[in-house]
C-alpha cells in the first residue's frame, strides 16, 4: 500500500490547500527527505497568482515549493554519498547530465532540466520529497536548516557574481532588494566587491540590506539613482549593476546607471517580454549585458562562504508558517511586501512561532 503524506496543491488560480497526496518513494539514485523548512518564492506567488510563467502554464494540480532543506530518512540502493540521518540543503533541478550545457558544467541551461515546482513538476510544499543524491548538499552542523534553505535564493546572487566576474575591484549597485536582490548583498560581500549600494523602494528591504552589508541604500522612487550613485562612488560610478527587481523602467535604466565600460547583469524577470534599452548609449559606453539563468555549481562553495565569514542570511526570514496555514503564507507573501521579505513554511511544525 501506498504511503501517504500532506502536500499543498494548488489547484487553480488563487486556490491552494492541504491534501493528503502519495508519498514519494526514491528511486535507486534517490534519496527520501523529510521536509524542515522550506521558503515561498516569487516564482511560487507567480504561479499562484496567475497560473502561468511564460511558457510554463499550471494545467493540472501541481505542488509548489523548491527553496529547502531537510533530514535524509531513507536512500536508494545505489546512493552511496549520503545515508539516513543527514541534513541536506536540496538542490532542486535535476538536468539530464547527457547533454553539451550539461557537459560543459552549464546545467542550469539544460534543456531537459527537471526543476522543482515548475509545470509539470511538483515541487516540496510537502512533507517529505525523493531527490537524486548527487544534488543533495551536507550541511554542516554550523548551518541551520533555514540557511540551508536560502541556499537556492543565495545562489542565484552568487552565480550573478561568478558570471560577471565581480571582485574587489568592484563597485555594484543592487537594483531591487528583495529576497534575491537582498542575498546578492550577501553574495558580494563572499566574493568581496568593494563598494555595495543597493536600492528599494520599500524601507524594510533597504534596511535589511544594511543588516546583510551593504555600504549604502537608495530609494529610486525618491532620488536620482544615477546621480546618487555618483556621489556615493565619488564621481567614479558603480563598475556594475545587477538588477534583480524585474521592473520595466528599472531595466532600461541600468544603461544609464552603470559607468562606461561596465557591466549589466539581469536577474529579475519582468513582466514584459519586450522593454526598451537605449542601445545608443550600450553601444557608446562598451558596456556587457549579462542574463542569469537560476545557478550552477554554486551550492558547495555557498556553503563554504558562510561556514567562514558571518553572513546573516537568517534575517530576511520575516514570516513563519506551518503547511496547514499555507493559503495565509501565500497572501502574505503576496500582499504584504512592505512587512514581508522572506516567507518560509515549516511542513512538520503544528507551531512554526517555535522555530522564531
Amino acid at each position: 500500500m501506498t504511503k501517504k503524506m500532506q502536500g499543498a496543491v494548488l489547484d487553480g488560480i488563487m486556490s491552494i490547500g492541504v491534501h493528503e497526496v502519495d508519498m514519494p518513494v526514491p528511486r535507486p539514485d534517490e534519496a527520501l527527505i523529510r521536509v524542515h523548512c522550506i521558503g515561498v518564492c516569487g516564482s511560487d506567488i507567480h504561479y499562484y497568482e496567475h497560473g502561468r510563467i511564460g511558457r510554463y502554464v499550471v494545467d493540472s494540480p501541481l505542488i509548489l515549493g523548491h527553496e529547502l532543506a531537510g533530514q535524509v530518512v531513507e536512500v536508494g540502493a545505489n546512493v552511496r554519498n549520503i545515508e539516513p540521518g543527514d541534513r541536506v540543503a536540496v538542490e532542486p533541478g535535476i538536468p539530464c547530465d547527457r547533454c553539451d550545457y550539461c557537459k560543459a558544467g552549464r546545467y542550469n541551461l539544460c534543456p531537459d532540466v527537471r526543476f522543482m515546482a515548475t509545470p509539470p513538476i511538483d515541487g516540496a510544499w510537502a512533507e517529505y520529497v525523493a531527490v537524486r543524491s548527487d544534488f543533495l548538499h551536507r550541511l554542516p552542523d554550523e548551518l541551520s536548516y533555514e540557511e540551508g534553505a536560502l541556499l537556492e535564493p543565495l545562489s542565484v546572487g552568487f552565480h550573478a557574481m561568478r558570471r560577471a566576474g565581480l571582485g574587489p575591484s568592484d563597485r555594484i549597485y543592487i537594483s531591487g532588494l528583495g529576497p534575491v536582490g537582498l542575498l546578492a548583498v550577501t553574495a558580494a560581500r563572499m566574493h568581496g566587491v568593494s563598494r555595495i549600494i543597493g536600492g528599494d523602494v520599500l524601507p524594510l528591504r533597504r534596511e535589511m540590506a544594511r543588516e546583510l552589508g551593504a555600504d549604502a541604500v537608495l530609494d529610486p522612487a525618491d532620488e536620482s539613482v544615477a546621480d546618487r550613485l555618483a556621489e556615493l562612488t565619488g564621481g567614479r560610478g558603480v563598475t556594475a549593476v545587477i538588477e534583480s527587481s524585474g521592473n520595466a523602467r528599472a531595466v532600461a535604466d541600468t544603461i544609464g546607471n552603470v559607468r562606461r565600460g561596465g557591466k549589466v547583469v539581469l536577474i529579475g524577470l519582468p513582466t514584459s517580454r519586450e522593454i526598451p534599452l537605449d542601445v545608443t548609449q550600450l553601444v557608446d559606453k562598451e558596456l556587457d549585458v549579462l542574463g542569469v539563468f537560476r545557478y550552477a555549481n554554486t551550492y558547495p562553495a555557498a556553503i563554504d562562504a558562510l561556514l567562514h565569514d558571518d553572513h546573516p542570511i537568517e534575517r530576511i526570514v520575516t514570516h513563519r508558517f506551518a503547511l496547514d496555514e499555507i493559503a495565509t503564507a501565500c497572501e502574505v507573501a503576496r500582499t504584504q511586501k512592505d512587512l514581508s521579505v522572506k516567507v518560509m513554511i515549516y511542513p512538520h511544525s503544528p507551531d512554526a512561532r517555535a522555530h522564531v
